[in-house]
């Protein structure tokens, strides 16, 4: 194939990965090459590896040389709330007290299609800037902020999941829709959105306190129509809440079992939190090949409680679990600082969470969980260019420490502790840099 004009080849440190870092051993899973480079051309990843072999292959086309950074795949974000981007950091409330003190109010401004445009806007730069190619979102109950979301992403250029927020009650009565009018409204968007672009649709109950059984049946129905549409909710992320889900489902025997009743679990389905989880819970969630976000800033800040990983990731189980910021619950939209937390909240469970796990969960585990592993999370031919550069010595303190660094590993550690937005020297949307912004 003879490369196009806009045709370009990323050289530097590059890591990709191979294998799953939680059943094979770390080197195993993953290929980095000291001196590698990545072809890019029509948006796609054309070929990957060593920087001689690439460059005899592709004579004549634009290098971008940073010898002394890595070129990875850009970070997937699995679950992610745009509408609480101004209330990230609220003091001094659990989930259902902020819901209602904070989360609430700040949602009842997206039904003004400028605001929710300005905070769309406001949202996915800060992703570029924090090397976040795509995100799992959730907007408000307005369809009007799910039109803002995705005409922002697609002006960007960038693959984003997202789909009206599902409420029929125990919201504000602006933020209550019906159950009918729930499934209408998400039917139109997900037409018009639906595989548009790089657009993915979410059908998305916010989470059975705020779902009638009459609303959950009909989001199970839409699913059922659109297969190939996501689903995305929230479950056991706070015991008060798990209370609550008992006492209106008394005819349920656990809150995964809410969602099991009425068709919306297996694969394509992303719970966020499951921290809580019974020993049924687990086992449906893996039998069914369902996936969860976890969220360990949010579930920290939130004192939620401590998401079990080990588990969720035992040899055997088919559950998928990706990484996710969960802003604005959440207290940072970077992704190294959700690493951090995520090694922090294994720890204080006993379990050590190396960099070859926690950047498979920011990446390929993330996408397996939105069902677009094929697309993206990854550097592999075919694959979408989103993909990142990340500056191993960003500040002076982390130039510091790298000077004592023996091994890819250890640097990458040394990332996923100590960097932040500052470490994303360059973010690609399927091939064009833009951020910083390309000139």
């Amino acid at each position: 194939m003879t490369p196009t004009k806009n045709a370009l080849i990323l050289r530097g440190q590059t890591l990709a990965f191979r294998g799953d870092p939680f059943l094979v051993a770390p080197d195993d899973a993953v290929a980095y090459e000291s001196d590698g480079a990545i072809f890019i051309d029509d948006g796609l990843i054309q070929a990957s590896g060593p920087a001689d072999a690439v460059l005899a292959a592709n004579p004549g086309v634009e290098i971008r040389h940073t010898p002394n950074h890595l070129i990875m795949a850009g970070f997937v974000d699995c679950h992610a709330h745009y509408p609480q981007y101004e209330i990230i950091a609220s003091y001094g409330e659990q989930l259902l007290e902020w819901l209602n003190r904070y989360t609430f109010p700040a949602e009842l401004k997206f039904a003004d299609p400028d605001y929710a445009r300005r905070y769309a806007d406001a949202y996915l730069d800060a992703c570029l800037a924090n090397g976040i190619t795509t995100a799992s979102v959730y907007p408000t109950v307005h369809p009007q902020s799910v039109d803002a979301f995705f005409e922002a992403a697609d002006t960007r250029g960038m693959r984003m999941a997202s789909g009206k927020v599902m409420m029929d009650r125990n919201a504000p009565p602006d933020l209550c829709d019906t159950p009918q009018a729930g499934y209408d409204e998400a039917k139109a968007l997900l037409t018009k959105w639906h595989d548009r672009g790089r657009s993915t649709y979410v059908i998305t109950p916010r989470f059975a306190v705020t779902s009638t059984a009459d609303q959950l049946a009909a989001a199970g129905a839409l699913w059922a129509e659109h297969p190939t549409a996501l689903m995305q909710t929230h479950v056991s992320e706070n015991h008060a809440e798990i209370e609550l889900v008992a006492s209106l489902f008394p005819d349920c025997p656990d809150y995964v079992g809410v969602y099991e009743k009425f068709g919306l679990i297996g694969p394509g389905s992303n719970f966020g939190h499951a921290i809580h989880l019974t020993d049924r819970e687990f086992d449906l969630l893996s039998d069914t090949g369902s996936g969860v976000s976890h969220c360990p800033t949010s579930n920290l800040f939130l004192g939620s409680g401590l998401m079990n990983i080990a588990r969720m990731r035992t040899p055997g189980s088919s559950t998928t679990v990706g990484l996710a910021t969960d802003i604005g619950g959440g207290t940072s939209i970077s992704m190294f600082a959700t690493m951090r937390a995520a090694y922090e909240v294994q720890r204080l469970q006993g379990y050590s969470l190396d960099p070859a796990k926690a950047y498979y969960l920011a990446t390929v585990g993330s996408a397996k969980t939105l069902r677009l592993d094929n697309h993206i999370g990854n550097i592999a031919p075919g694959m979408e260019a989103d993909l990142i550069v990340i500056d191993p010595r960003s500040t002076p303190q982390i130039s510091d420490r790298m000077d004592h660094v023996t091994s890819i590993w250890e640097a990458l550690f040394v990332q996923m502790i100590m960097a932040d937005d500052r470490a994303i020297a360059a973010t690609y949307i399927a091939g064009k840099r833009q951020h910083p912004a390309s000139v």
